[in-house]
């Protein structure tokens, strides 16, 4: 066992996935120790983190831990998704890389990024923010605000869960898909003089606004399909989870000559073996982005998985010693990490209630994986502090 994650990456890799397996409003006990493996990577060369937090409102904190543009307050209001930037361990992460980045030179700064998209997994907003500021910045006159009508039609939930109420197999929508498509194909058509009036960052920024319109379309495309109810959510989200992947990729791409990134997310968006959940009844099933991004970037891409034994925060006890996580509470006092592979095999823990939001450990999961995050017992947090 070890607290020391650089031991668990190799030459190769390039995106380090760190999962946890709760929501972190629920117990966010995994965000501190975030923090620090993260320190730590950074002084062995990662230069930005990825969180699973909405992309296009994340680059507000990267301008803040890079440039210093705004104001703390400011960065965790309006950078975060989901009520992450009231997560105390994410405004802890963002005030230290700010500190970090200060009077170093722009190669050598942290950056900061989100990965996932700007929708729930049961609502999804209209994507005309998103195209309005590529189309802007492509200098171009077009009333997408007319073509793509009142954004409240596309952000009500009964958009998402009933396809016969959503609006994106409409021909309004199917046009809105054209018109974005051809708004990123002209964002590449003028690569050259674009960035040499703007910037190859500003270029960037254009590129993740146009990406989210189009993920945004294309969700709300899927959320239309009249097919049996299980497939239609699990279709909902692979495309959810399909989008991080190629979100993560394009950080990648723009980080590639800098460093290598740290992902941290639940385990279902990271791990390499098929997700699945339960949920009113219906059996789940999709490949998360970490599958995804797997087998496109082989090892180039490594995971940990993160595993919980007692937490007071769910109400979770202590697990049976025949449990995965029961054989880990006999390795860790507090919390640390080990090769997945030194895992022995085991029973998956049973005293699990949905309420609790808890994603127990497996023989598929920890098979998958590269190693294993254990935490022995959480206590009692909140999530604003």
């Amino acid at each position: 066992m070890s607290q020391d994650i650089g031991g668990f990456v190799s030459p190769q890799c390039e995106l380090l996935g760190l999962g946890e397996p709760t929501h972190p409003s629920r117990d966010p006990s995994f965000g501190p120790i975030r923090n620090d493996l993260f320190a730590s990577l950074a002084n062995e060369g990662f230069r930005s983190i990825a969180l699973e937090t909405d992309r296009v409102a994340a680059l507000a904190v990267n301008d803040f831990v890079q440039d210093g543009v705004g104001t703390l307050e400011t960065a965790m209001c309006e950078g975060f998704s989901h009520g992450f930037g009231d997560l105390e361990a994410n405004r802890r992460l963002v005030a230290w890389m700010r500190e970090y980045n200060e009077g170093r030179p722009a190669g050598e700064r942290l950056a900061f990024y989100g990965f996932d998209v700007q929708a729930e997994n049961t609502s999804a907003p209209s994507p005309r923010r998103y195209l309005e500021y590529g189309r802007d910045y492509l200098g171009l006159d077009m009333d997408l605000a007319s073509l793509l009508g009142p954004d409240e039609q596309w952000s009500r939930e009964e958009a998402i869960l009933d396809p016969a109420k959503s609006i994106g197999d409409t021909p309004e929508a199917a046009q809105s898909r054209a018109v974005a498509d051809d708004l990123h194909m002209s964002l590449y058509t003028r690569a050259p003089e674009l960035i040499a009036a703007t910037s190859r960052a500003e270029w960037f920024r254009a590129r993740t606004h146009l990406a989210a319109g189009l993920g945004l379309l294309r969700y709300h495309r899927q959320s239309a399909q009249r097919i049996e109810k299980s497939a239609r959510i699990s279709r909902l989200m692979a495309t959810r989870d399909a989008l991080m992947a190629q979100n993560l990729l394009d950080i990648r791409t723009i980080e590639e000559q800098r460093g290598a990134t740290l992902v941290f997310a639940h385990n279902s968006h990271l791990q390499r073996n098929p997700s699945s959940m339960h949920m009113a009844g219906m059996d789940i099933g999709w490949h998360s982005a970490g599958a995804i991004v797997d087998a496109l970037l082989g090892d180039r891409y490594a995971v940990v998985i993160g595993s919980m034994g007692r937490s007071e925060a769910l109400g979770l006890e202590e697990p049976e010693p025949d449990t995965y996580e029961g054989a880990l509470q006999r390795r860790f006092t507090t919390w640390g990490l080990t090769p997945a592979a030194a895992v022995p095999s085991a029973h998956t823990r049973t005293d699990v209630r949905p309420e609790q939001v808890y994603s127990p450990l497996d023989q598929t999961m920890t098979d998958s994986a590269d190693a294993i995050l254990h935490i022995s017992t959480t206590p009692p947090t909140a999530t604003k502090q």
